[in-house]
């Protein structure tokens, strides 16, 4: 399976901002295959964060902040990007993966609590990885690794500072 262009759009806010929560959502995205993330509304220092781990892991997974979701979906879909939006109330992960997999531009779009309806009649997807209430952060780690049948975990993020070597017990971490 040839490498995908994904890229992650948050979209939804929270009455209280849970900077843990972007931070994971952007590890994840780097982790299982995403180019880059969109936020609309997070803190300046999630860049640094996000950029240290690049310089230590390596890859070049690039956060964008302050960027409206309605024009992150409409540049997505004037470039030929599928648009993916994760959500309990839609079809089964399950049912969509043949379709989803045929896919090689996509932004899958994630949101918290109140996501505006627009989303989801604008997607063309929406796919529920379970319809019961659950964490938007493994929603995306589950669908990305669906998307790409496993060929994610594959991945050589290429110059880094560290490097771990597989152990059967303990840890082992080696300087590049």
């Amino acid at each position: 399976m040839p490498p995908k262009s994904i890229r992650v759009l948050r979209v939804g806010q929270r009455y209280v901002r849970d900077d843990r929560t972007f931070t994971h959502l952007c590890l994840v995205s780097r982790a299982l295959g995403a180019e880059s993330i969109f936020l609309e509304d997070a803190e300046n220092d999630l860049l640094s964060t996000v950029e240290e781990v690049n310089r230590t892991w390596g890859g070049e997974f690039r956060v964008v902040l302050g960027e409206p979701w309605r024009k992150v979906m409409k540049e997505a879909k004037a470039e030929g990007r599928r648009t993916v939006h994760l959500t309990m109330y839609g079809m089964p992960l399950q049912d969509k993966i043949p379709e989803l997999r045929a896919l090689d531009n996509i932004l899958v779009i994630v949101g918290g609590p109140k996501v505006p309806g627009e989303v989801y009649h604008e997607a063309d997807h929406n796919v529920a990885v379970t319809s019961q209430p659950h964490s938007e952060i493994a929603a995306l780690a589950i669908a990305l690794h669906e998307i790409q049948a496993g060929e994610e975990l594959k991945k050589n993020f290429g110059k880094s500072k560290l490097k771990v070597v597989p152990a059967p017990k303990g840890k082992r971490v080696i300087e590049s």
